[in-house]
């Protein structure tokens, strides 16, 4: 796979949705959340300012994330699912 995102964009890994409760319980797939977590597989360079200078980014391949539930744009690369989203729709660093 050879996937470079542009700007302030981040390819990530969606994690799988727990099969479990926290009791136990096993969630059938029809009833199972959309997942918020993710591993970052590649980065963009960063953004650029208003005022010309780069804005790096903090995030790096390999960081597992949180983002938020209806971010970014889900792609098919290779028969796997991806999805891209800002580095603004990150929430946390696990």
């Amino acid at each position: 796979m050879n996937v470079k995102p542009m700007e302030d964009r981040v390819l990530l890994k969606p994690m799988d949705a727990e099969q479990k409760t926290s009791g136990g319980i096993i969630i059938p797939d029809n009833a199972k959340e959309k997942p918020q977590k993710g591993e970052v597989i590649a980065v963009g360079p960063g953004k650029i300012s208003d005022k010309g200078a780069k804005i790096e980014m903090s995030l790096k391949k390999g960081d597992k994330i949180l983002y938020g539930k209806y971010s970014g744009t889900e792609i098919t690369i290779d028969g796997k699912e991806y999805l891209i989203v800002r580095e603004s729709d990150v929430l946390a660093v696990i």
